[in-house]
């Protein structure tokens, strides 16, 4: 649900109608979208997001205004049928479990929702727990989910869950905030605390989402490859800046999508590693085409777990590049994580369509494609599912250390 809430401002207003937000909480198979994945439907038929890119929105469509009637959540599944594959279900042969929850102004969820979509300038990392058993309670916020401890998130979960099964639940939330991801967790009832009652006849079901800062993009080098690149990996949601030691090309009207910065590259990679501003999800794009900045920059990048670090230039310059890296000390584990020449072998010439290919090229490193051919050609799974525990839309830069064969641009 967190991709859509921004979006859910204006529905969250005093006299807007209810609503209902379709989640998806477990998905098998073939399937289009993540888990997490949410749509939301108002009581007057307008819609906010996309499920599945359309095979069963009209099904969850009727199954939200159906739960804004009754008032009361629900659980649906949508799967493959081969009696009628076009009927209600996934014609693309996987299964979707949808949870439907209707949203009424001044209710425990428009609440939540309420906080989660309000301005709040350098808002950090949140998580989003719902409980989607069918329980009466609803959600709760958790602030800083990476620093949080197992206590911190118990006290948070008292709203969803009982004393009985509130120490399991707490564990299973915190693994899932700390890999950063989105999950489902069961947590079976324990022992009943302080001689009360067992509260729980069955097992809590609680769907963690959490939501962290944008990605960030850095790229080295301004030129007019480096501007059609800033635009196409926008469009990926990362938090793009640009840096080079040249004033006169560091022109923040040339790139007006970036954050631009005069400074040496290195310099500024160590400064922004000192300050805790880099993370296994950053993306460094070299495009500088110079020695005197490439080397001592990729010798500090190429040590660090960054999720993909690329350099531009030709299989000459590359050569030269890697020999010089060599000379300073950087091992060939370090070196095999370099991605040049940079890009994916497309044929591209113009800044656009490098940009396509480099852009491509970090598509498939995020999620761990070893070798890219096109679909037409393969008969295995066409989305790849994210490493165990890790983000469900950024995976750990660990599955950037294959390295794809070594391609020009």
């Amino acid at each position: 649900m967190l991709q859509i809430v921004d979006q859910l401002a204006p529905w969250l207003g005093p006299g807007q109608p209810p609503f209902a937000v379709a989640t998806v909480v477990a998905a098998s198979g073939s399937v289009p979208r993540p888990v997490g994945t949410a749509m939301a439907v108002r009581a007057d038929g307008a819609v906010l997001g996309s499920l599945s890119g359309g095979c069963v929105e009209g099904a969850v469509h009727a199954a939200a205004l159906d739960a804004i009637a009754s008032g009361a959540s629900r659980r649906e599944t949508f799967g493959y049928s081969d009696d009628d594959a076009f009927a209600v279900g996934l014609s693309c042969g996987g299964t979707l479990d949808v949870h439907v929850q209707p949203v009424f102004p001044g209710d425990d969820a428009a609440r939540v929702l309420v906080a989660l979509a309000a301005p709040s300038d350098g808002r950090g990392p949140v998580a989003i727990v719902r409980r989607i058993d069918g329980a009466r309670r609803t959600a709760v916020l958790v602030d800083d989910p990476a620093g949080a401890g197992e206590r911190d998130v118990a006290r948070a979960l008292r709203d969803l869950v009982g004393p009985a099964s509130l120490d399991a639940a707490a564990a299973q939330v915190v693994a899932v905030l700390r890999a950063g991801g989105t999950a489902t967790v069961h947590a079976a009832h324990g022992a009943p605390q302080d001689g009360a009652a067992c509260d729980e006849a069955e097992p809590v079901t609680l769907l963690v989402e959490t939501r962290l800062p944008a990605p960030r993009f850095l790229v080295f080098g301004a030129n007019d490859f480096a501007g059609a690149l800033v635009r196409h990996v926008r469009l990926l949601g990362y938090r793009v800046t640009l840096v080079d030691a040249r004033e006169v090309f560091a022109d923040a009207r040339r790139f007006p999508e970036a954050e631009v910065l005069v400074e040496w590259p290195d310099r500024y990679l160590a400064a922004e590693v000192g300050a805790g501003r880099v993370d296994v999800r950053t993306a460094v794009a070299v495009l500088t085409h110079d020695a005197k900045f490439d080397v001592p920059l990729l010798r500090l990048a190429l040590d660090l777990p960054l999720a993909y670090v690329g350099a531009m230039g030709s299989r000459r310059s590359h050569a030269q590049r890697v020999a010089a890296l060599r000379a300073e000390g950087v091992t060939e584990a370090a070196l095999a994580r370099l991605r040049s020449p940079i890009g994916l072998d497309l044929g591209a010439v113009t800044p656009e369509e490098v940009a396509v290919s480099i852009t491509a090229e970090l598509v498939a490193t995020r999620h761990g494609r070893a070798a890219v051919v096109p679909l037409s050609g393969t008969d295995g799974p066409i989305h790849a599912d994210p490493p165990s525990g890790s983000p469900a839309h950024h995976p750990a830069a660990a599955a950037a250390a294959a390295p794809l064969p070594e391609e020009a641009s």
